[in-house]
């Protein structure tokens, strides 16, 4: 216990990364916006707001989530990364729609760029910096199943993505002297935005919903049961969910009405550590019947009947 939650605690360093990285791009892209008077590149800055507000509210969750179980917290504090999430994914709906308003008066009267090459350097060095923190924040995502990080990590290469097509607009722009298509980018930066907004958003209101764990690890969970269903022991309501980077599982183990207590406590407690030798990060639950008892296939349901 006190390994991982020392490596919970440790997840707020990556926090500083994408804090470090959102303020420094900030800048950049703001001179760059600044130079050019481009809403294309004032579109990007808006996004890199976000990610600011979006990295400060992560490093206040994984703090929450790093806290060890207590009194009124029994199975942790592992949830608190949703709201981070959510929360972020709000945020650059919102932010989406800044940059739709702030283009909407541009595409009717287009106006031309100021020093469109020194503003694209400026921006092009910006989408480094994001670059390479989205790597670095990725990377420690997976390796601690995070999804606050996980989240944070797309959100910042989606604001890659969005400055290669706003730096690929401005160029252009610069080349043809077609002045609406920096309006024009700017919409589809909004676009890509709501939709990084919305799936970010999804994934953390199923996670508060309790959502069953990805189906390869539950096909890994019910390969490991297998093993044992091949000696005259049977399992049932199974049952999964995933809080932030804990899993939970439960289930049922049927065997031979003449085993003793021991014996079954003994199984139990190595199915459990198969368990957990299969799934990373994950919480077992077992209750052993006897399967010669008819109420042992009463409780299949997550409500038992009432007698």
């Amino acid at each position: 216990m006190t390994s991982n939650h020392t490596d919970r605690k440790f997840l707020t360093s990556f926090a500083w990364v994408s804090i470090a990285a959102a303020v420094l791009t900030i800048g950049l892209k703001t001179a760059a916006y600044l130079l050019t008077d481009s809403v294309g590149l004032l579109s990007d800055a808006l996004e890199s707001l976000v990610n600011l507000v979006g990295a400060v509210m992560a490093l206040a969750m994984l703090t929450i989530a790093a806290r060890p179980a207590d009194e009124d917290h029994a199975y942790g504090h592992s949830k608190a990364e949703y709201f981070s999430s959510g929360v972020e994914g709000t945020l650059i709906l919102i932010a989406a729609i800044s940059i739709i308003a702030a283009a909407i008066p541009r595409l009717i009267d287009p106006q031309p760029l100021e020093q469109p090459g020194l503003g694209l350097s400026v921006s092009a060095a910006a989408s480094v910096i994001n670059l390479i923190a989205a790597w670095i924040i990725l990377k420690a995502g997976k390796r601690y199943h995070s999804i606050t990080l996980e989240a944070n990590a797309h959100h910042l290469m989606t604001d890659v993505w969005t400055s290669v097509g706003v730096l690929a607009g401005v160029g252009i722009v610069a080349l043809t002297g077609w002045q609406r298509l920096d309006p024009i980018v700017a919409f589809l930066v909004a676009g890509n935005i709501i939709w990084s907004g919305v799936r970010i958003v999804r994934q953390s209101v199923l996670g508060l919903m309790d959502t069953a764990i990805p189906s390869e690890e539950l096909e890994a969970i019910k390969r490991a049961l297998d093993a044992y269903t091949q000696n005259g022991v049977q399992y049932h309501a199974l049952r999964t969910r995933q809080s932030g980077a804990r899993r939970f599982v439960s289930l049922h183990i049927l065997v031979p009405d003449g085993w003793t207590v021991s014996k079954g406590h003994h199984l139990l407690e190595q199915i459990e550590a198969d368990i957990r030798n299969t799934v990373p990060n994950i919480t077992v639950f077992t209750h052993l019947e006897p399967l010669g008892d008819p109420t042992s296939w009463d409780d299949t349901s997550l409500d038992r009947p009432q007698k």
